[in-house]
């Protein structure tokens, strides 16, 4: 079956993908700054249109920078955790890459979530050192104390700018009220650049302060994805591991995509595992100039970046695509030069797809991954026709074939491969794999198996080796491309004191693809309203139940689990 795939590759796309010869993301970076230099590597837009850019060499000089802050100021371990807590802007590459350099975790933190998630990340990762955009300075008060943090890096979305347009926007910030007291020691970003740089100049003196490099079995990245049992997992990811990944997206994309000559429209968060991989990494190294939206709610916030540049090609999930053609200031023209859209994070409803590429004459190509394969798996192939793309298979349904130098069955409960056309789980096996989850040995054992990652996902390969996605991990709920994990949800409704017992379910959502809705046993009157609002305390908004039901009673199997699927039928019809 391995073989069969690889015969429907397009022509220029090779079996295995040709690997980089770096040992670490660092090296990449760093070489990535001298094959473009000068030439745009970020560019932060601002709604009102205001912008900021940073080259390929002052990415990797500023990164450089904040390494050294790492290694020498704070004097960091090689291993040590880092939680990142930014939405897109300049600082977002700066420090990640300045973590990777020096040798260190980066822990990729959802700048949405409560306090209360925020507390659960950074004890589960023992992170030592917190970047967060002042912004969120009132979510770290209350929890910094009580986690292993020292420092707290702190950045403002005006760095980076010209000092004119940075006073202006601090100015406005600063009358606006939007940027609140901080309660714990912060260090501004600014200042640990400098200090960095000073120990830069340092080094060209004294070799012998030099920290040795990471290597490819060095972990790189704490990617936290959800579990079926509700607890949060870190998918450890080694710098060999991201490389894979970056090795095969080349592959399947140096046919079309050309070196130094694309520009990427970053909308999908950094924090993200398909926007870290895809926009920042692989943006980085294949030269393309990324642009920085920071928040794309309301979607107008893109409007001043869609306007501004020729973006060639994005990274968008169903939801983004669907609700970008209702805007009225997005015209077909704004895409006129872009190759492609690459979708992921879930599924993208033919509806939507067809709806993107008629209006818009721009390619839609889907793929599936998972935050625990660096994230690809799988793509749908497509060559270059003229300025835009063009299928080599059929689409509609599918999420295409195995990445170079992947391998995936289809096997049954008893692991056995299954022919073509049968469905059953979902394994992987590849360089992109994870080594396992943080700390969490049992959880590890069940997800890798002799050398194969069990995803849970349920599907099936046709004879030409594509694959079809029909189940997946059976409680987990994707909302707008985010697991939400119905425990979860669950627990933080069980705290209510009037809450008797609580089933959560995914049920679909014509913008967000599904939508998460609680079954309530309340010990007396309890309104909607009433645990919407004790929800929003605990739980980032996309994981708050959008509808209740309240039942005298949950139905539940024969050892007392709740029959999620009968609640899911229930809502369905």
């Amino acid at each position: 079956m391995r073989e069969i795939w690889r015969s429907h590759y397009p022509e220029g796309v090779g079996a295995e993908a040709k690997p980089f010869p770096y040992e670490n993301l660092g090296q990449l970076v760093r070489e990535s700054a001298r094959t473009f230099g000068d030439k745009k590597a970020e560019t932060l837009v601002l709604p009102n249109g205001m912008e900021a850019t940073l080259s390929f060499k002052e990415v990797d000089r500023l990164s450089e920078a904040f390494s050294a802050y790492l290694k020498y100021s704070l004097k960091l371990a090689a291993g040590t955790r880092v939680a990142i807590l930014l939405p897109n802007c300049l600082a977002y590459p700066v420090c990640a890459f300045g973590v990777l350099k020096a040798g260190c975790v980066v822990v990729n933190t959802n700048p949405l979530y409560t306090p209360r998630e925020l507390d659960i990340q950074l004890k589960d990762s023992g992170a030592e050192v917190l970047v967060v955009l002042d912004h969120f300075g009132d979510k770290i008060t209350s929890v910094v104390p009580g986690t292993n943090v020292k420092t707290v890096v702190m950045t403002s979305i005006a760095d980076f700018f010209p000092w004119a347009s940075r006073l202006l926007i601090k100015g406005k910030l600063k009358l606006s009220g939007t940027i609140p007291a901080v309660g714990v020691p912060t260090v501004p970003l600014a200042r640990a650049l400098h200090q960095g740089s000073l120990h830069l100049a340092k080094e060209r003196w004294l070799p012998g302060i030099n920290v040795p490099e990471p290597s490819r079995e060095s972990l790189a990245l704490l990617q936290y994805t959800g579990g079926t049992t509700g607890t949060s997992k870190g998918a450890m990811l080694t710098h060999g591991n991201l490389l894979a990944n970056l090795e095969q997206i080349r592959e399947i994309t140096n046919i079309y995509l050309k070196p130094g000559e694309e520009s990427v429209m970053s909308v999908l968060p950094m924090y993200h595992v398909i926007a870290f991989t895809i926009n920042l990494l692989y943006g980085f190294v294949s030269g393309s100039h990324s642009i920085l939206v920071p928040n794309p709610r309301p979607l107008s916030n893109l409007k001043a970046a869609f306007r501004k540049y020729d973006v060639t090609w994005m990274t968008a999930v169903n939801t983004l695509l669907k609700a970008l053609p209702l805007e009225p200031w997005f015209k077909p023209e704004m895409t006129r030069k872009m190759l492609a859209v690459f979708a992921g994070g879930m599924q993208t409803h033919p509806s939507v797809l067809e709806h993107w590429e008629r209006y818009t004459g721009c390619l839609v190509i889907e793929g599936y991954g998972l935050s625990e394969a660096s994230p690809l798996v799988t793509y749908n192939a497509a060559v270059r026709h003229g300025h835009r793309l063009r299928r080599t298979m059929r689409q509609v349904g599918g999420v295409g074939l195995p990445l170079p130098g992947t391998e995936l069955r289809v096997v049954n409960e008893q692991g056995d491969p299954q022919p073509p056309g049968v469905h059953g789980e979902i394994v992987v096996r590849g360089p992109q794999v994870m080594q396992g989850y943080w700390k969490q040995p049992e959880e590890t054992a069940k997800t890798l198996k002799d050398g194969w990652m069990h995803t849970g996902d349920v599907g099936c390969l046709d004879a030409d080796g594509y694959m079809e996605i029909t189940d997946r991990k059976k409680d987990m709920i994707i909302v707008s491309g985010f697991n939400v994990f119905p425990n979860e949800v669950e627990a933080c409704i069980a705290q209510h004191p009037d809450v008797a017992d609580v089933a959560v379910v995914g049920i679909p959502h014509e913008d967000t693809g599904e939508a998460v809705k609680a079954f309530v046993v309340s010990r007396k009157a309890l309104t909607a309203d009433e645990i919407r609002a004790h929800c929003k305390k605990l739980m980032a908004n996309y994981k708050v139940p959008t509808q209740f039901s309240f039942l005298n009673e949950i139905p539940k199997n024969s050892v007392g689990k709740a029959l999620r699927r009968e609640l899911r039928g229930a809502s369905v019809a």
